[in-house]
């Protein structure tokens, strides 16, 4: 009698580790299964983020490519006022800059 329960608790064991083995292996694929689903997800979001920053910056391309005439014009604007300024200001300090450098070279030092 001991012997025979001793061989129906050896079976009882093995077909719980079976079980055991089989529930671990379900919930093995059932992991893979989700890995790949948030795989494909977040695959699926990064190509819509790409496909927006790339409309988005077409979209920048376009308009500063668009307004080029207009920033040409601009920037002569700002770079003739520019060169309008330095030349005023060089006008001004161009005589002390003169007698400056006369005073300098003519003057003998020991």
């Amino acid at each position: 009698m001991a012997s025979s329960r001793g061989q129906g608790g050896i079976q009882q064991l093995l077909a719980a580790e079976q079980e055991a083995q089989l529930i671990v292996n379900a919930a093995r694929n059932e992991k893979l299964i989700r890995l790949k689903q948030a795989k494909e997800e977040a695959e699926k979001e990064i190509a819509a983020y790409r496909a927006q920053m790339e409309r988005e910056f077409q979209r920048k391309v376009a308009e500063s490519s668009g307004d080029s005439g207009a920033n040409v014009k601009r920037l002569e604007k700002e770079t003739d006022a520019r060169i309008h300024h330095l030349k005023a200001e060089s006008e001004k300090i161009s005589d002390g800059v003169v007698q400056m450098l006369l005073k300098h070279v003519t003057s003998v030092k020991n």
